[in-house]
């Protein structure tokens, strides 16, 4: 039985667990061999949730394998643009070529605005935004040879609205829905598309460690600003497989005409 995604080859990055592993997996199962990326290490520091470990990356390929697709597996720091730049033109030499990106690393620090040091900032943006670049610079040349294909940047309902007590995170995420209108605009003539995904809350190890007390903490310096965000529906949280279904749609033909959009997977969140 043929999949949807045959012939494609995606390069997935914070692929060890939480929303990267999903991805990695549906991309898999629809067809697509993947080459999944993920630090596999210590996080910077204010980092309230537990890093992700070598055999978190492990069991994604594991995983992968299982659904029927070839796979590499790769530790690296997205905010270092030769590893990120090695691993796509390794994987393009493997497996033939590269027709799906999905730039999905992210870190994300609950913290109140006075509280926010240059450091913390620095951290966040290094992450969510030179790390989203560097990954799009990295494979995006190869999208071009193999004649066109899917860029997907993963954002948030931060970067549509705003998400209360997290000021870098924001930013950050605003700044790679820019980064998806910019990049569509320039690869659209190569046949590129250039889309980004807009999740609420999901439920993956980044809640879990102190992300909850945190978010507590910092909720209680302003607690009217907490009901932001409250979904529509009765369904108030998504399971990472629930993006990873739109990141599919995204990678496959029945969204070829789609560029320089912002799906939101958040139960109407955004306009809380």
């Amino acid at each position: 039985m043929s999949g949807r995604l045959d012939g494609q080859v995606a390069l997935v990055t914070g692929a060890a667990r939480g929303q990267g592993r999903a991805h990695c997996v549906r991309l898999a199962s629809e067809g697509a061999d993947i080459v999944a990326v993920d630090l596999a290490g210590p996080l910077p520091a204010g980092v309230p949730y537990e890093s992700a470990t070598p055999d978190d990356l492990a069991e994604t390929g594991r995983l992968v394998e299982a659904a029927g697709a070839r796979v590499i597996t790769a530790q690296a720091d997205v905010r270092d643009l030769a590893a990120m730049t090695a691993i796509a033109d390794d994987a393009v030499a493997t497996l033939g070529r590269l027709t799906t990106v999905v730039a999905n690393a992210g870190i994300c620090i609950p913290v109140v605005w006075n509280e926010t040091s240059g450091e913390l900032f620095d951290d966040v943006l290094s992450i969510n935004v030179r790390g989203v670049w560097n990954t799009v610079m990295a494979t995006a040349q190869h999208v071009i040879d193999a004649g066109g294909g899917s860029i997907i940047l993963i954002s948030s309902y931060a970067g549509k609205k705003v998400q209360p007590f997290m000021v870098p995170y924001t930013t950050s995420k605003h700044a790679v829905t820019g980064m998806t209108r910019a990049f569509a605009a320039e690869l659209g003539q190569h046949n590129v598309r250039v889309n980004s995904v807009h999740p609420g809350g999901v439920a993956t190890p980044m809640g879990g460690g102190d992300m909850v007390t945190e978010l507590e903490r910092t909720g209680a310096t302003n607690p009217k600003l907490n009901a932001m965000g409250t979904t529509f529906t009765a369904q108030t949280w998504a399971e990472p497989e629930e993006i990873a279904a739109v990141v599919a749609f995204l990678a496959s033909d029945e969204s070829k005409f789609m560029t320089a959009e912002h799906l939101s997977v958040d139960g109407g969140s955004q306009y809380f």
